[in-house]
């Protein structure tokens, strides 16, 4: 499956059962420079809609929401270290978290890419 995303300007890239995600481009533009990422636990349970991190910017602090319902199996621990990296590679090595997804289904409601890049139009 393609990568989905949400107004709320999060990616969501599901690979079988486990998704990756991620803040979209035009977040990490809104923002402006990223500072600092608030990542969950390992082994946290969020349910979609649900706030799942927090990043700050230079200028400003936003929630992450959760795409998704699922068990985080994975952060980005280098993201942690360097969180320029949701400027530099939003889509790619500046991802937030893995998931072990709890309802695949809620995958449905999501924007492909199509119906992103024409929300984002």
């Amino acid at each position: 499956m393609s990568t989905k995303y949400t107004e709320e300007q999060v990616w969501i890239r599901p690979d079988g059962e486990f998704a990756t995600v991620g803040i979209t481009h035009h977040a990490q533009d809104a923002l402006g420079d990223i500072v600092f990422v608030d990542l969950p636990a390992v082994g946290t349970e969020i349910a979609q809609k649900a706030v799942a991190g927090v990043v700050e910017s230079v200028k400003t602090a936003a929630d992450v929401f959760m795409p998704a319902s699922g068990v985080v199996t994975e952060v980005n621990e280098a993201l942690r270290a360097d969180p320029s990296l949701a400027n530099t590679s939003p889509l790619e090595n500046g991802w937030f978290f893995k998931v072990k997804l709890t309802d695949q289904t809620q995958l449905t409601a999501l924007m492909d890419e199509s119906a992103y890049a024409k929300f984002e139009a």
